[in-house]
């Protein structure tokens, strides 16, 4: 029985808008079957209504569309990674610039940024704000990226004992950001230069802060008991906790969790074009064609002009047309192959 190769990543997202009255996380991944390679974009929008989502939508469509475009350079030039991030997020931060003095009414709008590339077991990132990059392996889970909020500072002072841990888990400060895109000067990025290898087995999620309502107790409890799980398993029992606490002030919950099946190198069974192969044209070749060849081809006794004899033409699916009535009372009329018999005709073209 033929088995379909497994691939190298196996990937999963989910989002809820937890207890908030709308969506302010996007999140957008592409991991093409058949490629070494994939992205993930995550951000989460601050600024209310109309505002947090739009900082969102525009953060996560610029970066993206960036890194998509960059994205064949991946392994050729994967030393470059770092700087197609660094420069994707600079140019997102300019957008959101435009729109806020474009539309002065959300001034004030931004958003956090997740974005992460994978070359086979390698992973980079690019990190702006507090959503976390969690990383398990052999049952221990840990952040990643850094936190560009005041909880870092709160939880050093609470070790220190200079403030008790009740009070320090519930410091109305503690989500207050230190970084995130608002248009204006970013103080903090975390853009590693060096990727981290994973393992197979590891998992990685990507996610905004509404997954930390969970602790990290019990989010690492949940990848641990779920670990040999599909990662869309593991996606649903981590959204079956959040919805669990029924926590009325839940933030939007986003995350995408990865695994990384199997670290086999690659093999191409098409070679590559040798350096300074010079492509000819053949009949294979897919062009544009004026409209005026189409019956020059449709007509095989009509030969076509001296001046497109040096390059044959090819025009796919191309066949002459004639209108049939449908039904004698109604004005239906419908356009059919012309080489097509009545009775197939009549008999809905089956």
């Amino acid at each position: 029985m033929w088995r379909s190769p497994e691939p190298r990543f196996d990937v999963a997202s989910a989002i809820c808008q937890g207890g908030r009255d709308y969506q302010e996380d996007a999140i957008v991944t592409d991991f093409p079957f058949g490629a070494d390679s994939g992205v993930v974009v995550l951000a989460d929008g601050m600024g209310g209504h109309a505002a947090g989502d739009v900082a969102s939508k525009i953060v996560v469509t610029e970066v993206f569309s960036e890194l998509k475009f960059e994205s064949a350079n991946f392994t050729d030039f994967e030393s470059e990674i770092p700087r197609f991030l660094t420069e994707s997020a600079s140019n997102a931060n300019s957008f959101v610039r435009e729109h806020v003095q474009t539309h002065p009414e959300t001034r004030g709008m931004g958003a956090t940024l997740v974005s992460v590339v994978l070359v086979e077991n390698r992973m980079y990132w690019m990190s702006i704000g507090d959503s976390p990059l969690y990383h398990y392996r052999a049952g221990k889970m840990k952040q990643l990226n850094e936190d560009h909020s005041m909880a870092p500072q709160i939880d050093f002072m609470v070790q220190q004992g200079l403030l008790d841990e009740k009070a320090g888990k519930n410091h109305p400060d503690r989500n207050c950001l230190t970084s995130v895109i608002l248009g204006d000067r970013v103080s903090k990025s975390d853009c590693p230069k060096t990727p981290f290898e994973l393992q197979v087995g590891d998992i990685v999620v990507v996610s905004s802060d509404g997954l930390q309502y969970l602790e990290n107790q019990h989010i690492q409890k949940i990848l641990h008991r779920y670990r040999r799980k599909k990662a869309a398993e593991i996606a649903g029992y981590l959204l079956e906790a959040i919805e669990a606490l029924a926590d009325p002030d839940q933030d939007n919950c986003t995350f995408s969790v990865i695994k990384l099946n199997h670290d086999k190198p690659v093999i191409r069974a098409i070679r590559a074009k040798p350096v300074g192969h010079v492509d000819t044209p053949t009949s294979t070749v897919t062009r544009v064609v004026e409209l005026e060849q189409v019956e020059n081809i449709a007509k095989p006794d009509k030969k076509p002009a001296a001046a497109h004899k040096s390059e044959p033409t090819v025009i796919k699916e191309v066949k002459p047309l004639k209108k049939v009535e449908l039904n004698d009372d109604a004005d239906m009329i419908e356009e059919v192959d012309a080489a097509a018999p009545p009775a197939k005709i009549a008999a809905g073209g089956k």
